[in-house]
């Protein structure tokens, strides 16, 4: 199928200009990989399949990949002519130790990317810690004065924390786009629609991140798989999820980080074009979700922001082998992978020093599962 025949992404207008962007946007966090790095045929075809489709909005960040996410940005994407997509990265405020950061982590940035500029450009993973930091580096007057140069044309900021520094920091300047993590599981456990009401009162448009929690919202367990199955034996359990969040008036873009071709075609089904959710698929999301609650599950999206463990305990995989057995895995099965990691990385290397629990942005108790965990695996 050529291009032109090819189904295209649903548009939506953003804000009051005559500019247009897919509601799915290419999470570029969680690329294909092989051998411990981005497997570039793979993630190559991926972009370009995506581009075909309409889907032309890539999300990317300094620390994604360990910096291979923007050098494969600016190695693939730069074929293309720039205005045949949008950008968007961040500045890392948890890795910066000062002002002096702004400059050479965003020249960085442009280089790696090979783009000119930034259609978005944001200030990553804020909270209250963060956002003071960045305040006092002085990062938004930086990147203000990046858009004066041509070089980021809006500007806004990814978010993990509670709705009261949230209302604040979206308070304090006119943002373009706000990143926040959004999705059914979330919408109370993390206070995430809490989040989005703020928002959408201060009229400031979503950009979702994690709408399928890391994966979690396709795993779920086999009763709720099964609630969803039996609704719709047609669609899969990953277009539910982002569904969801698709259907809220004030969301933007759906970003989803896709690993594989299967993950891009099933996501594109879902978005050509995208069908709103009916009330009667709200109410089986909602007993689908009642279902997986009573498994006990962590929500934990792997995303690493507690690592590295001053111990070296591996906190994403350990959670994720619970999360399976939760979901049915038998034990045994878990215990071979468990009892093959290095003892270092196992969760019974853990002293419960609390480091993780200050860098968890969804607020994990984690020394308490990886206790748990010990003890069920020893």
């Amino acid at each position: 199928m050529n291009e032109a025949m090819q189904p295209q992404v649903t548009r939506g207008t953003y804000r009051n200009t005559e500019m247009t962007m897919p509601k799915l946007g290419f999470g570029m966090m969680r690329l294909p990989e092989k051998n411990g790095k981005v497997d570039y045929p793979s993630a190559e075809a991926m972009v370009d399949k995506a581009l075909a489709a309409g889907c032309n909005y890539f999300d990317t960040a300094y620390m994604y990949h360990d910096g291979e996410s923007e050098k494969f940005v600016g190695n693939v994407l730069s074929h293309y002519p720039r205005e045949r997509y949008f950008l968007t990265s961040k500045m890392p405020i948890a890795m910066m130790s000062g002002a002096a950061d702004n400059e050479r982590i965003f020249q960085e940035q442009l280089a790696r990317t090979k783009a000119g500029y930034f259609d978005f450009y944001f200030l990553h993973w804020l909270n209250a810690k963060h956002w003071e930091q960045a305040q006092s580096w002085g990062t938004l007057e930086f990147m203000k004065k990046m858009q004066a140069e041509g070089k980021i044309r809006r500007l806004g900021f990814s978010f993990h924390g509670e709705p009261e520094t949230l209302e604040q920091i979206a308070s304090s300047y006119p943002w373009d786009l706000v990143q926040i993590q959004l999705n059914y599981l979330d919408w109370e456990l993390c206070r995430s629609g809490e989040q989005y009401e703020v928002l959408t009162r201060l009229g400031i448009p979503v950009s979702v991140m994690e709408p399928l929690k890391g994966g979690t919202l396709v795993k779920l367990t086999p009763e709720a798989r099964t609630i969803l199955e039996q609704a719709a034996p047609n669609a899969s359990i990953a277009s539910w999820g982002l569904r969801f969040v698709a259907s809220l008036p004030n969301v933007q873009i759906v970003l989803s980080g896709m690993s594989s071709m299967e993950q891009l075609e099933d996501n594109l089904k879902t978005f050509s074009p995208f069908v709103p959710l009916t009330d009667a698929e709200r109410k089986t999301i909602d007993a689908a979700l009642a279902a997986y609650r009573k498994s006990g599950a962590v929500p934990c999206t792997a995303c690493r922001y507690c690592s590295p463990c001053p111990k070296g305990v591996d906190i994403p995989r350990n959670l994720a082998l619970l999360n399976q057995v939760k979901g049915g895995l038998p034990l045994f099965h878990a215990k071979l992978v468990y009892d093959a990691m290095e003892k270092s990385k196992r969760a019974a290397s853990c002293v419960s020093c609390g480091a993780c629990l200050r860098k968890c942005p969804q607020q994990i108790q984690i020394p308490t599962f990886l206790s748990q965990i010990a003890k069920d695996f020893a």
